[in-house]
């Protein structure tokens, strides 16, 4: 396995700053080539300032900075460069001009040098394709800002050699990244599982089951997300994620789970980017979000009796705590009487379904979300259905927020909001585990150090709430709407059934 100890870096953009920066503080010799020379010369510039306010933080020492100053080169031209163990390019998307880089330096560089791609989207087999060498090709793929994100994907084409993809291994773990394996598939790790939170939370803001800030209030105070995906998205820009969804999507060959929304085609074709724009999902007023004013919650009125239906034992328990802690009064027969409030507990249902099966008043019946949990200051979920009363609306939201709980009122779902979020983001992930794209541990690695999701990651998720759960969950949602999207991962469905961790590995491997 090669050791890495110079870099050639070809763009001086955004990420080929952050590349040339980490590697830079590493120890390597760095060179930074740009087609326009001004613009490699003022990352040199942008990095001595960074560098500056590190050691002014107490983050760098001076001889720290001094030794990472001397370390970077500008490169005057692309001959500079022959002489490095590693070349990184991070250029313009586009697979013709990234193939012409590569062919280009494989007319003067050794050919032990590697050549690598930052590439977030392009396959990294069709950029090798067009080299002399195309063992030596690899995706290198960083996340902006590149010293923040510690996590780097190193991709395999389908003729990349192992021992290739071992020294960017081996180097991202010297630049104090982590380094995750995955084959040469669209999207990668990351924005192939990112897929779930922003395809799923458009699916159900298009059905108009919440407004947008309620759907990220959700994910954020009822879920445990740092984020909801309008904020994500508003924070990404449209201009940037709208085209990543459609791409996913075509490459996937109109795969159900990754269907983009028209909520998105529309909004990116008026320029309603995000924060670049002062306008997308939110309006912004000097880079400040401004939310809507949240609904007032009704006064509450003298207590009528509840029934709570048993039909859903784990969500029952989780919600019979809850009203006893609230001092309600919960009916014990096995129907409720004829001036009860109905609360029922389903998991991957809607309220329609669950009266339709079980013969419930439809005036009276709200549902609640149990799956996260109930304890006092994170948000509860009720919704209602088409034909539920609003002075019945009104008696439970007033009830389940009397201890000053926030509470978001929904319109009917099949798995309210944050269920079904949760579980397409489970699913998916599954299904990377399942195609082999990559290790379970490195998907929960991805994902969490790459989206910031919680629990560990999407995989240890699942465990966290329960391998069975999510797939009842994702059952329930495709026996009620047929949607091909909900069809369960058969990593997930077989782990489920066998009581088996989502995180655990095949062990009879195919021969």
């Amino acid at each position: 396995m090669k050791h890495i100890q110079s870099v050639g870096v070809v763009g001086a953009g955004a990420m080929g700053q952050g590349i040339a920066q980490i590697v830079a503080q590493a120890g390597k010799r760095v060179y930074l080539y740009d087609v326009q020379a001004q613009a490699a010369q003022k990352a040199v510039q942008a990095l001595q300032a960074i560098w500056q306010r590190l050691a002014d933080k107490g983050r760098m020492t001076a001889e720290q900075v001094l030794a990472a100053t001397q370390a970077v080169t500008v490169a005057d031209s692309l001959e500079q460069l022959y002489q490095v163990d590693l070349v990184v390019e991070a250029i313009v998307e586009r697979l013709e001009v990234k193939q012409q880089l590569f062919v280009q330096l494989e007319q003067g560089v050794d050919d032990d040098c590697i050549l690598a791609s930052n590439t977030s989207s392009l396959s990294i087999t069709s950029i090798a394709q067009a080299c002399r060498l195309p063992a030596r090709v690899v995706g290198f793929h960083f996340f902006n800002p590149v010293p923040l994100m510690k996590v780097v994907e190193v991709i395999e084409g389908l003729r990349t050699a192992t021992h290739t993809a071992d020294a960017l291994m081996a180097l991202a773990r010297e630049l104090g990244h982590t380094p995750v394996r995955a084959k040469d598939m669209p999207g990668f790790v990351v924005n192939h599982a990112g897929r779930g939170m922003n395809i799923e939370g458009l699916k159900v803001a298009q059905e108009c089951v919440a407004p947008f800030y309620q759907i990220d209030a959700i994910m954020r105070d009822q879920a445990g997300f740092r984020m909801g995906p309008f904020e994500l998205m508003d924070l990404t820009g449209l201009d940037v994620s709208h085209p990543v969804m459609t791409s996913i999507y075509e490459q996937f060959f109109d795969e159900p789970r990754f269907r983009p929304s028209p909520i998105t085609a529309v909004r990116q074709a008026g320029k309603l980017w995000g924060r670049k724009t002062d306008a997308g999902f939110y309006t912004y007023d000097q880079a400040q979000k401004i939310i809507p004013p949240q609904p007032e919650v009704p006064p509450l009125t003298p207590q009528v009796p509840v029934w709570l239906a048993h039909y859903h034992q784990k969500g029952y328990e989780r919600a019979a705590a809850l009203l006893s802690a609230l001092g309600v009064t919960v009916e014990t027969g096995s129907s409720p009487s004829e001036e009860a409030l109905i609360l029922i507990t389903p998991f991957g249902q809607d309220v329609a379904s669950v009266v339709v099966e079980h013969q419930l008043d439809p005036v009276r019946t709200l549902a609640l979300d149990t799956l996260f949990g109930l304890e006092p200051g994170k948000r509860r979920v009720l919704m209602c259905s088409v034909a539920t009363g609003q002075n019945w609306r009104d008696q439970a939201w007033a009830l389940l927020a009397s201890d000053g709980t926030p509470v978001s009122v929904i319109e009917d779902s099949s798995g309210f909001v944050a269920q079904r979020i949760v579980a397409t983001i489970i699913n998916v992930a599954a299904d990377i585990a399942q195609q082999q794209i990559a290790t379970p541990t490195d998907i929960d690695n991805a994902v969490r150090l790459g989206l910031a999701y919680p629990y560990g990651g999407p995989l240890s998720m699942g465990d966290h709430w329960g391998a069975d759960l999510i797939l009842e969950i994702l059952s329930n949602m495709y026996a009620n709407t047929g949607d091909m999207r909900y069809r369960s991962s058969p990593w997930l469905r077989r782990r489920a059934q066998l009581g088996l961790s989502l995180c655990a590995e095949t062990a009879c491997a195919a021969q």
